[in-house]
């Protein structure tokens, strides 16, 4: 059985954030403003005329490079899974996201800066239930190397399990890392583990003009002797990042997941893919409005 519906929450007071672009290099603000109850994630790009709003659903992703993306109604917001992953790992479910580029930024390429700002500003909840979506019959996408199945769980939990596979010559050995989820752990275990790359992929992206001003201290770049300027918080980082873009990417469904999700070797545009697929197959829960009862969430990042 699963658990009962939990309250919606926003958080207690906007907080700004300033940080650079990793693809543009461009100096960028994001500003979190809480929300009312059925809001959404929602981003706001003040630098445009009227500060169109681009809701972040399955529904506005669209298909770019190594990232995940939204456009609505012309505007478009890049690179948001860092940020996604941190308000849906915190169980943030309304708020405002300001920001005055295409871009957000990358900081270190982990979740970790943006809930360490979400807990500061903390955590109310609001008067409305959060909508569920259970798994109740397996669901898979991709191919034989790459794929994502979901299955149903009967315990009520929801866990994360990422297969990463390279080749035996490849300084990244296989990894696998099964995460249960619930905020406290996504603090624990996977808030601040960074994006990775290859050196050959990262001297191809420079050469074509992107991440001027990213260094091997921002994020974890590879080469035949593991990190370069850097080393690893964990063994199986790259595998517990690959969690993490899956949280930011499944919180395009607006719901609550109760399942078991494994993934093998899949990427941005494949989580959404079974998102929306899902969307489709799973049972969905509707929110209902119940009286309001506060809460503070004061766990650290």
């Amino acid at each position: 059985m699963a658990d009962p519906l939990r309250m919606q929450r926003t958080i207690t007071k906007p907080v700004i954030l300033d940080g650079f672009g990793f693809w543009s290099g461009k100096d960028i603000r994001v500003e979190f403003r809480p929300a009312r109850p059925g809001r959404g994630i929602v981003f706001i790009r003040t630098d445009l005329p009227g500060s169109p709003e681009i809701p972040a659903s399955a529904e506005n992703q669209i298909v770019k490079l190594r990232q995940t993306s939204l456009c609505c109604g012309g505007a478009q917001v890049d690179m948001v899974e860092h940020l996604m992953a941190a308000l849906a790992g915190l169980e943030i479910d309304n708020c405002e996201v300001h920001v005055n580029e295409q871009e957000i930024p990358g900081f270190d390429g982990s979740a970790r800066p943006f809930a360490k700002a979400l807990l500061q500003s903390g955590m109310v909840t609001q008067p409305a239930l959060r909508p569920k979506r259970i798994i109740y019959k397996t669901v898979r996408v991709g191919d034989e190397k790459r794929w994502i199945e979901a299955r149903p769980n009967y315990t009520g939990r929801t866990t994360l399990t990422y297969h990463l596979e390279y080749p035996q010559d490849s300084p990244i050995v296989s990894q696998s890392y099964r995460f249960v989820v619930s905020p406290e752990n996504f603090v624990t275990q996977l808030v601040s583990c960074r994006t990775f790359l290859m050196k050959s992929e990262a001297d191809k992206l420079v050469a074509a003009g992107l991440c001027q001003r990213v260094s091997q201290k921002d994020v974890l770049v590879l080469d035949e002797n593991g990190p370069l300027d850097n080393q690893f918080l964990f063994p199986d980082e790259c595998a517990r990042h690959k969690l993490l873009d899956m949280i930011g990417d499944f919180a395009l469904g607006e719901c609550d997941w109760v399942g078991d999700f494994i993934a093998c070797r899949s990427g941005h545009q494949m989580n959404v893919e079974c998102v929306r697929k899902l969307l489709n197959t799973s049972v969905h829960i509707e929110s209902d409005v119940v009286p309001v009862h506060e809460n503070q969430f004061t766990a650290k990042a």
